[in-house]
């Protein structure tokens, strides 16, 4: 094997060999070592969130995104930010979480599906439906679903990320509603009520209120809690900070807007993209990959980039030392916006 060759696992030759034993560690983002030891649970969500605690922790924010954060705190009214992917939109919700003391960050990704049901509650009828059918046919009395039963109905209900944020509490719960751009054209409409209110009804517990114990059911939220929901109806006492990102794809309402403090977020500059860079890699990959950020800078003033792309240009040239490095970074550091 050549010198030019020697960092390469799969070599494409068709002949068996161990190379895959020099494989380095994964970059921390895609580091799976951290499922429970039954196998069972998925390690993405707490490698997402040891990830931007760290970012949380060195986020450093200009006067401009200082006002606006506190403005929307002090108004309590929703973050529109919006800026280009590596900005640190993101970011901006973990470390207002972090510095106050308002627990874990609560997300809802935004994909073209996206519905306002789908941030506030899932009713499983499905699975209640099966459960009394099984309840029936074996004797077992309620099992938490039976025609004449309607205490267990909480167990089939989980709210969502919006839906938990609105619970009432002393203290606000961070929401991030992430990319609201890549949403239908209905979505962002049907949040003005929600968000303006600060509640919103249960149907399913609603119907059957007078017949719950207070008029409570027992339903999970989206971090696995469970909580009591009274009258089929989720008020919140402090309301949440909500942060709405948006990579500038499309323009919002304007009943939207007038709802929201607005931040535009510039292109990252040096100092923040090495900021990034050395929470998830380190200060050596940091110091190491700082001409990779300087060209990575030049080129963000005429192509649309992503701060993902530099990191996993830094890693790969680090952990592999190819001998072609400024090559190997151009093709994985390739632009978002070129023509097809």
């Amino acid at each position: 094997m050549t010198e030019s060759s020697e960092w390469l696992i799969y070599r494409g030759a068709g002949e068996p060999h161990d190379g895959i034993e020099r494989l380095p560690d994964p970059p921390p983002w895609r580091d799976f070592t951290s499922r429970d030891a039954a196998g069972s649970g998925d390690g993405s969500e707490d490698r997402r969130l040891g990830a931007h605690r760290h970012l949380a922790e060195l986020h450093r924010p200009g006067a401009e995104e200082l006002e606006m954060i506190n403005a929307a705190l002090y108004l309590r009214r929703p973050l529109l930010v919006t800026g280009s992917p590596g900005a640190g939109k993101s970011t901006l919700a973990h470390s207002v979480a972090y510095e106050l003391g308002l627990g874990n960050v609560l997300r809802w990704s935004i994909v073209s599906r996206s519905a306002l049901q789908d941030g506030l509650y899932h009713y499983d009828a499905i699975a209640r439906l099966q459960d009394v059918q099984i309840a029936a046919q074996g004797g077992f009395g309620s099992a938490g679903g039976s025609p004449g039963a309607v205490e267990g109905i909480g167990s089939y209900i989980r709210l969502g990320p919006l839906g938990t944020a609105l619970l009432p509490s002393d203290t606000p719960r961070v929401l991030l509603i992430d990319e609201l751009d890549k949403s239908d054209i209905d979505l962002p409409n049907d949040l003005l009520n929600v968000l303006e209110e600060g509640e919103f009804a249960i149907p399913e517990l609603e119907r059957i209120a007078d017949r719950l114990p207070d008029g409570e059911a027992e339903v999970l939220t989206a971090d696995g809690v469970k909580v009591r929901v009274r009258d089929g109806r989720v008020r919140c006492r402090a309301f949440p900070f909500v942060v709405l990102t948006s990579n500038g794809e499309r323009d919002f309402p304007a009943p939207l807007m007038r709802r929201c403090i607005h931040l535009e977020l510039g292109r990252p500059d040096h100092n923040r993209l090495a900021t990034f860079v050395r929470a998830h890699l380190g200060d050596e990959a940091a110091r190491a990959g700082d001409d990779l950020i300087t060209r990575f800078l030049e080129r963000s003033r005429s192509e649309l980039l992503a701060a993902d792309q530099l990191l996993n240009a830094i890693y790969l040239t680090d952990a592999a030392a190819p001998p072609s490095r400024d090559r190997l970074a151009d093709l994985l550091i390739q632009r978002l916006d070129r023509p097809r």
